[in-house]
């Protein structure tokens, strides 16, 4: 039997980016893109133009920097949504607009405010409406596994009429089980007269741990395409995995006779870059991308896997571009080697990459005995980052112990000179904050942050997280050293840029002095 091609349909960039404290700005989404578009998913949906000039931007610049792939931008059923939608999408190689309507009545009666014959008639006009600027228009009854299923059909009926290629089914707050969502998917192609004129898409959310599931019994009852993000993220408890689901329907390819176009060997890197962009971290034991995915701690099980790795494994590693050779080079290590490597973890990138990369990875050599994959793959990320910068730091010095008042003095480089500052803490990191905040002339809100270990051992490289606040937006920074206080630093420097580069400096700026 042949298997079905299930589209992917990820939505990373604009349901992910709805988790709680992530905020990517428009170079970030457009690494990203490319990063999607390499691992071949279908469609990328790069955000919600009317929400904001940064979505607007954000899906504008996708739309002119990735090809060989669908994208979309999100339009509520109203004629501004949707001509903001055809404005960002201009430069798509294959432009589709999604439009999505509530259709539960719970949704009608408290949020629209609207009846059932009213969305009816709404969502086909706004479909048709689009249908004016672009051949490729999804539809999506939101809130769809808690409406009424006549209704429901009654609508996709409508969308499909009016030239809605794609009818999405979204499983909105998660309520909805596998065999309940598998049923529905059945009822809709059962119902819908005209469904053979469009693919059948879902959306699941995950409030009930059942987002990947729900997905794949979609799958097994007819669903075409699945959306889903990178790492599960999204609101609340976040969205279908899409690590996930492409590796069930490969593992089971038997049992679902379903496949993807997505190249699996690239789904470590683009879950690792995904991670550092947003600083969302990935739980040691998520399944396909986590850290413990395939380490074996038993000595059973280790046996096994020495002997036969199916034994204990079900997807071998390689897959989805995770190495099994965890230690790689060291300071003797030449060039060649080091770029050799480069391409074994699965990057393509410039001579002129290869060599600035270079030469932070003899500076990490020296540092440390051994360097890792993960040590390279970390290096890689921070490289790729585009930050405008304001200030670099380029020098620290912290004095600190338990029975000393922690202080720290720092000296930044900006296009008018050198300013150093000095400041005492609570702690060193605290310390070195004070004194970049000193130094930079203006007062910052650490949201939050974060700090762990790349690799295992003494001389580990550190990463740092940090999340500072202005206004309603939130800029994440990060950093990386063998010293945990310099990776902090580097971090807070990186927000503060991000955060001059998206909002510009703060009315409180005050002008700092130099040496």
């Amino acid at each position: 039997m042949a298997s079905n091609i299930i589209k992917i349909f990820d939505t990373t960039l604009r349901d992910g980016e709805q988790t709680p404290g992530i905020c990517l700005d428009a170079k970030e989404k457009v690494e990203i893109a490319q990063a999607l578009a390499k691992m071949r998913v279908d469609v990328i949906e790069g955000g919600f133009p009317i929400a904001s000039p940064g979505d607007f931007a954000a899906v504008s610049q996708i739309a002119a920097a990735v090809k060989g792939v669908s994208v979309a931008a999100l339009a509520r059923a109203y004629v501004k949504d949707i001509d903001a939608a055809k404005e960002a999408l201009k430069k798509a190689e294959c432009p589709r607009i999604h439009i999505f309507l509530a259709t539960s009545d719970i949704h009608l009666e408290y949020k629209l405010k609207m009846t059932r014959e009213q969305a009816l008639a709404q969502a086909q006009e706004a479909v048709r409406y689009a249908k004016r600027f672009t051949a490729d228009i999804e539809f999506s009854a939101e809130d769809a596994s808690r409406s009424d299923k006549e209704f429901l059909c009654q609508v996709y009926t409508a969308a499909i009429a009016a030239g809605a290629t794609v009818i999405n089914v979204p499983d909105t707050v998660g309520y909805s089980t596998p065999g309940e969502f598998g049923d529905l998917i059945r009822y809709i192609r059962q119902h819908v007269t005209n469904v053979n004129q469009a693919a059948i898409s879902v959306h699941c959310h995950d409030d009930l741990g059942m987002a990947v599931a729900n997905s794949l019994a979609a799958v097994a009852n007819g669903a075409q395409q699945v959306e889903c993000t990178i790492n599960g993220l999204g609101e609340r408890a976040g969205n279908t995995a899409l690590e996930e689901l492409v590796m069930a329907l490969a593992t089971r390819k038997e049992y679902y006779q379903a496949t993807t176009n997505i190249d699996t060997r690239q789904i470590y890197r683009t879950s690792r870059l995904v991670s550092a962009l947003t600083g969302i971290a990935v739980p040691p034991n998520k399944a396909v991308v986590g850290d413990n995915a395939f380490a074996h701690e038993s000595g059973i099980h280790q046996h096994g896997v020495l002997n036969n790795p199916l034994t204990y494994e079900i997807i071998n590693p390689e897959t989805v571009g995770v190495s099994r050779n965890s230690i790689v080079l060291g300071k003797h290590s030449g060039r060649h080697a080091f770029e050799e490597r480069i391409c074994q973890l699965g990057y393509e990138l410039t001579e002129d990459k290869i060599n600035s990369l270079f030469k932070e990875f003899k500076e990490l050599a020296d540092r440390k005995k051994v360097v890792y994959d993960r040590d390279i793959e970390a290096l890689i990320v921070e490289h790729q980052k585009v930050v405008d910068t304001w200030y670099r730091l380029a020098y620290h010095h912290v004095i600190s112990g338990n029975q000393t008042m922690a202080t720290a003095s720092v000296r930044l480089e900006t296009e008018q000179g050198l300013t150093e500052q000095a400041s005492c803490g609570d702690g060193p990191v605290d310390a070195v904050f004070k004194a970049i905040e000193k130094a930079v002339g203006f007062s910052v809100c650490l949201k939050d942050y974060q700090l762990k270990a790349v690799t295992s051992g003494e001389d580990a490289l550190g990463e740092a997280t940090v999340w500072l606040e202005r206004g309603e937006r939130i800029f994440i920074g990060r950093g990386l050293s063998t010293d945990v206080i310099e990776a902090s630093a580097r971090a807070y420097m990186s927000a503060i840029n991000k955060m001059i580069a998206a909002c510009g400096y703060p009315e409180d700026k005050q002008v700092t002095g130099g040496i």
